[in-house]
């Protein structure tokens, strides 16, 4: 190794320069529309299966300070993280475009950690800690080639990825040092994981890289602050043995990790999604929408679909079986047949009681993939429709609705959250948790916010 400085610690030292006012008044108010829609859809997935099957793996767990959302229950910071983020991550209706879902990995991370804080916290230094959580998780992914190179090769980016953004936002929270801060985010390469096999039988893993990549971020912080070290030269490019050697050794950069650091806050390229499926599905819904509502088209003026799809994006959304919620989050052909059937792609839609029926058996019939070879990996599928009577129409949607380019309005945000919020919690404690995130950097302490999420219903452990 050259006599240079290794890139962790020129990472850790821009991450100290960052405060509260180097944030721009709507890169504030944006993650404050994050950390609402993140909390609400937490705690409608409180209730899941997944979570479920975590809590009664865990149970009894009654033996620390940070609460598990939606339930009774209080635990250590670190299994509230992991317990917490899958709740965020179960039903796919949490944000995209960070880590890859940097929400459901850096704000379980945060409120978590708050519990066991001696002093007061205050909402500026919680937005501050977020933000910055969001920025690492996917300057990292940047580092090792960018969503889809990196996920091409078989890594799912909310667990490879969202550790070092959940390992940066507990970091700034407990506010470690420089080699506190380096060791944090080196040691966190430890707990980097998680793989896309779960797409060819729609398994619950997905929802577990969530919450391992919170729970790992908690636990790297933890050790850094104790004095245990980390791999230096983790970050660096050409080195054996390093993350981004590791994790996409042909297509990494390094310099992605710090180059004009504080420019862009990467929270603000971040998406807060309209549907419960996977973000790949949602410029094909649209794009059917817009047809229909073009045209003056009901379903029944449908024939057949065609979705011309690049290799990468039919490999994560193009399958047609459906045996598990999982695999109806994650198919283009069950979004596209649920909004012809219901004219919704909700929590409803994704509801056993649907997925596992035979409506779709008849629109599938209908819808066809083309796969190009030329299209690029992150290209939006174009979707043709023919009519009854014959007529085609072919639209693509660039920037699908959520995204920045396309942002879902604050009424729209605001009763997304209200309504997953209800499934577990009172509407006193959902405008209470509305007025306190609104408020944040208004907030003295906000070590208390988690207790706005606990809930006496038991609903996950009686799932």
């Amino acid at each position: 190794m050259s006599d240079t400085q290794f890139v962790v610690k020129t990472l850790a030292e821009k991450i100290a320069q960052v405060d509260f006012h180097s944030f721009d008044l709507d890169t504030l108010q944006k993650t404050k529309s994050h950390i609402l829609d993140t909390l609400g859809v937490a705690l409608a997935g409180s209730v899941s299966s997944e979570t479920s099957a975590v809590l009664k793996s865990m149970y009894p767990m009654n033996s620390g300070g940070s609460s598990i959302w939606g339930s009774k229950y209080l635990t250590d910071a670190k299994t509230a993280a992991l317990v917490n983020a899958i709740s965020a991550h179960a039903l796919e209706l949490d944000d995209s475009g960070g880590c890859d879902h940097s929400g459901a990995v850096v704000i379980p991370t945060a409120l978590a950690v708050l519990a066991d804080l001696p002093s007061p916290v205050t909402g500026q230094q919680l937005l501050t800690a977020i933000i910055l959580g969001y920025e690492v998780g996917r300057r990292v992914l940047e580092a090792t080639g960018s969503y889809e190179s990196h996920n091409n090769q078989g890594w799912h980016s909310t667990g490879t990825c969202g550790v070092f953004g959940a390992a940066t936002t507990a970091a700034v929270l407990m506010n470690l040092d420089i080699d506190e801060f380096s060791s944090a985010l080196s040691i966190a390469s430890s707990f980097a994981g998680g793989t896309w096999a779960f797409i060819h039988d729609g398994s619950q893993t997905k929802k577990l890289h969530a919450g391992r990549a919170a729970e790992g971020g908690v636990i790297a912080a933890k050790l850094a602050a104790n004095g245990f070290s980390g791999p230096s030269a983790v970050f660096e490019t050409n080195t054996w043995g390093s993350f981004l050697s590791c994790f996409n050794p042909d297509d990494s950069d390094s310099a992605l990790l710090t180059n004009e650091f504080g420019k862009a806050w990467r929270i603000n390229r971040c998406s807060i999604k309209p549907y419960a499926t996977c973000r790949g599905t949602h410029s094909s819904i649209d794009a059917l929408r817009g047809i229909l509502d073009e045209q003056a088209l009901t379903s029944s003026d449908v024939k057949n679909i065609t979705v011309k799809i690049s290799q990468f994006q039919f490999g994560m959304c193009g399958k047609k079986q459906i045996s598990s919620r999982a695999e109806a989050q994650m198919s283009i052909a069950y979004a596209l047949s649920a909004w012809l059937e219901f004219h919704s792609v909700g929590l409803d839609e994704l509801d056993e009681e649907r997925w596992s029926g035979d409506w779709f058996g008849d629109w599938f019939s209908k819808i066809s993939f083309s796969v190009d070879g030329d299209m690029a990996d992150d290209a939006e599928p174009e979707v043709s429709v023919t009519t009854i009577n014959g007529a085609i129409m072919v639209k693509t949607v660039h920037y699908p609705l959520g995204s920045p380019q396309h942002p879902l309005s604050q009424k729209d945000i605001m009763d997304k959250y209200e309504k997953m919020s209800a499934v577990c919690i009172s509407e006193e404690q959902t405008n209470a948790l509305t007025q306190t995130v609104l408020s944040l950097e208004l907030q003295a302490d906000v070590r208390h916010l988690a207790n706005l999420l606990a809930s006496t219903n038991d609903m996950a452990m009686s799932h």
